[in-house]
């Protein structure tokens, strides 16, 4: 079948018009199912508000505000991240690839975009009311989606569209106490509107499951991995090159690179080393991995602008000190690490050995704090052995996804 011809609904009907086609739910035993180019464009336009996001928390971590910066990066993450995993369920149950879906995945975009500019407002001033309208623009995009599914549907896989329409709007309305309430009392109410907006998705799958597709859905997490990893290779790259300009430090500033760079890489082979999907045989499963994600995401859109507060300290933009720069890298280093063993690598370790390779690392990236200057450059180096210790010893006793 050519990429241009319509594809057969998963009822084994045809679509009634490249328009508008009924929105029934696509099987998870689908061959060939893969990411789309309007998915890897959403994802491109998310990673704005990721290095948004970022670029924030540089600033506050730089001036020596750590607590506010990494409150506000995680509540603003937050937001780009549940915003973007919805689509993706959602696009992997329901796409139907028509004229209506792509629009209202475009309106989407739109949302994530005017979120992103309201971001320094949030970070700056606590002024939310830019970031709650952009969230309002997706979230009422997406529940536009789910009705449309509601209407092409019935049954039990009509009422579980029925509760996701009603949980979005319950909870934007929750999002309103940004806007009302008093600053003391908004990171609370943002804490409870998170946990409600992640009890959606259980409550409503509770007597059915919607039809992801499994490999669809690893591969669009691991797109989404890669595009935030390049993100932060551009954020490193520019600070660099930025302190070139400014100053001569270059036996401080290549060690840096040289560090930052084998931690970013190390960081994409840890995370591609197991075929996932093969995990991910429930709802179960799937949301505790989903879910788990957030830090995964989280802490490598960190890395990167934790590098660029080490170059600014080296060069005396930063009014830190070095062990609180080194800091900025080695933490959300770890952390990465550790997340990624967590809900994501460990399912196919086999024996002690390779279950501890990335959670005793993680503490010695951790250590490499301590090491001044030449932390970065550590953690670079600890992280390109885990690599090498992780390669020797499935060569000795492969993964089970292997065996």
């Amino acid at each position: 079948m050519s990429e241009d011809a319509p594809r057969p609904l998963p009822d084994g009907g045809r679509p009634h018009s490249p328009v508008l086609r009924r929105m029934a739910g696509r099987g998870r035993d689908e061959e060939h199912r893969a990411a789309t180019p309007l998915e890897l464009f959403f994802d491109l336009c998310f990673v704005v508000a990721v290095a948004v996001a970022g670029r924030e928390l540089v600033h506050a971590l730089a001036e020596g505000h750590a607590a506010h910066g990494v409150l506000g990066y995680l509540m603003m993450f937050f937001t780009i991240w549940w915003a973007w995993m919805n689509f993706t369920w959602f696009a992997s149950a329901y796409d139907t690839d028509d004229v209506l879906y792509r629009v209202v995945t475009l309106v989407q975009i739109a949302g994530v975009l005017i979120l992103s500019a309201g971001i320094p407002r949030a970070f700056d001033d606590s002024n939310f009311s830019v970031v709650w309208f952009g969230y309002l623009v997706m979230r009422l995009a997406l529940v536009s989606q789910w009705l449309r599914a509601a209407f092409s549907t019935t049954g039990a896989e009509r009422r579980t569209a029925l509760k996701y329409a009603a949980g979005v709007c319950a909870c934007q309305v929750g999002w309103l106490g940004l806007l009302f309430l008093p600053d003391r009392a908004r990171p609370w109410v943002f804490l409870v509107m998170a946990l409600l907006e992640m009890a959606v998705p259980t409550i409503a799958e509770m007597t059915r499951e919607t039809a992801w597709h499994p490999h669809h859905i690893a591969e669009r997490y691991g797109l989404f991995t890669i595009i935030v990893l390049g993100e932060t290779v551009s954020a490193a790259t520019v600070a660099v090159q930025s302190a070139l300009e400014e100053s001569e430090a270059l036996d401080e500033l290549l060690p840096m690179a040289a560090g930052g760079l084998l931690l970013i890489f190390a960081a994409f082979w840890i995370y591609f080393a197991v075929p996932i999907h093969l995990h991910l045989a429930s709802n179960r499963q799937a949301f505790l991995w989903g879910y788990g994600h957030y830090l995964v995401f989280g802490s490598a859109a960190a890395i990167g602008a934790g590098i660029e507060v080490a170059v600014e300290q080296a060069v005396g933009k930063a009014h830190i000190s070095t062990f609180a720069a080194s800091s900025a890298v080695t933490i959300p280093g770890a952390m990465f690490m550790f997340s990624v063993w967590l809900v994501h690598s460990r399912h196919y370790k086999r024996g002690p050995a390779q279950q501890l390779v990335l959670p005793v690392s993680a503490l010695a990236v951790l250590a490499c704090t301590f090491a001044g200057g030449n932390a970065v450059l550590l953690a670079g180096l600890v992280a390109s052995a885990t690599v090498v210790t992780g390669v020797w010893l499935s060569t000795r006793n492969p993964p089970l996804a292997q065996a």
